[in-house]
């Protein structure tokens, strides 16, 4: 425990801790223990009641509820799908195999195949040598009537019209390419002479110098602005560090930091304080729930127990001693003696029902043995078991 006194000497404080650490230390400590030992207790409290919640109440009425849901939900659909649904879709299954399937597969095998197999028959036996004379006699007079006459046609008529009319294709194109060539050679020496050779010109001596002059000029241009908005920047950089960034970094450098760090160890001494209060007022609370489990004990449990044990007890014995075993007794003898009654009864009517067809009927065929009467619940003296004797 954190209270207990130390067995060696007292260790020395760690390293970088001053007496400002330990001048705080001391009385966060004190004061995170007053106020965390009643939010322990509080807490440890809530724990054991939602503890004893959980295992009387809210653990049976979930297994309640879970049970109640299987029973409404989950049971009823299981049992619709088991003895409804599974055996009509069987049934379905069945019938359509039965309506829809024998009869396809019985209508195939009877009725198509053999009507495939005869119109195969009838075509290779019948109509194929009848069609094999009708196409010879077909291609004969094709032969002699189209194709004779247009070989002839094609040979003595269009092949010589063909043959002059890409001839003179020929010359045409070539007149036509040899015209369009001189066209072309005079509209180049033309254009060369009178567009590209003065462009060039005027590019070589004009345009260019001009261009160099224009990008000199630029180049002088931007290296004056850039000289200028330099020495501007360097001005507002220079403004700017000595007004803002110096009077800034002293602030952060002689104020904010050491305030910082104070408030560091602060907040850092009131975790260790809450953490160490937390872990105190775990004990003091387990001391505290130890007495009044005791004191509940003292107060409650043992009075009922030793009443349960001084005074109910021999009161219970007393009360099956004298009045429950007598009655059992009784009980029993009564139940022996209507069971007894019942199976005379049961003899006996079994006796008149015998009487009454054997006047009807008269007496049965001698079969040489002697009725005996059995009574069909109660076993026969020497295969009775007893204290003294074993069944055999």
């Amino acid at each position: 425990m954190d209270l207990e006194k130390p067995a060696g000497p007292p260790a020395a404080a760690p390293a970088g801790e001053g007496c400002l650490v330990v001048a705080i230390r001391i009385p966060v400590r004190i004061v995170a223990l007053v106020l965390v030992v009643p939010v322990r207790m509080a807490w440890d409290a809530l724990v054991v009641a939602g503890r004893f919640l959980n295992d009387t109440l809210l653990r049976p009425l979930g297994r309640a509820l879970l049970w109640a849901g299987r029973a409404v939900f989950v049971w009823p659909f299981v049992g619709l799908w088991r003895y409804v649904l599974v055996p009509s879709g069987k049934g379905l299954v069945w019938l359509g195999k039965v309506l829809l399937v024998l009869p396809a597969i019985a209508f195939y095998r009877h009725v198509l195949t053999p009507l495939g197999h005869g119109a195969i028959w009838l075509y290779a036996r019948v109509l194929t040598p009848i069609g094999a004379g009708a196409w010879a006699g077909a291609v004969w007079l094709g032969r002699y009537l189209v194709v004779v006459p247009a070989l002839w046609l094609y040979r003595w008529v269009l092949a010589p019209v063909g043959r002059a009319v890409v001839w003179c294709g020929k010359g045409l194109v070539w007149l036509v390419a040899t015209v369009v060539t001189g066209i072309g050679a005079g509209l180049y020496w033309i254009a060369r002479i009178l567009v590209v050779l003065p462009a060039l010109w005027l590019y070589r001596w004009v345009l260019a110098p001009v261009g160099r002059a224009v990008v000199w000029c630029g180049k002088g241009l931007v290296w004056l602005v850039a000289t200028v908005v330099t020495g501007i920047g360097a001005g507002l950089y220079w403004i700017t560090r000595i007004l803002l960034v110096l009077p800034a970094l002293a602030v952060w450098r002689w104020v904010l930091v050491p305030v910082g760090r104070v408030l560091a160890v602060v907040a850092r001494e009131v975790g260790d304080a809450l953490g160490h209060a937390w872990r105190v007022a775990g004990h003091i609370s387990l001391a505290v729930g130890r007495f009044l489990g005791r004191l509940f004990r003292w107060v409650f449990v043992e009075p009922v127990r030793w009443v349960y044990r001084s005074v109910l007890t021999p009161v219970g014995h007393v009360v099956r001693d004298t009045v429950l075993r007598p009655v059992g007794e009784a009980a029993r003898a009564v139940g022996r003696a209507t069971r007894q009654a019942l199976a005379a009864a049961r003899a006996s009517v079994r006796q008149a029902r015998a009487d009454f067809r054997r006047m009807l009927l008269g007496e049965p065929a001698d079969t040489g043995k002697e009725p005996q009467l059995t009574h069909r619940r109660e076993p026969v003296a020497p295969v009775t078991r007893t204290l003294e004797k074993r069944t055999e």
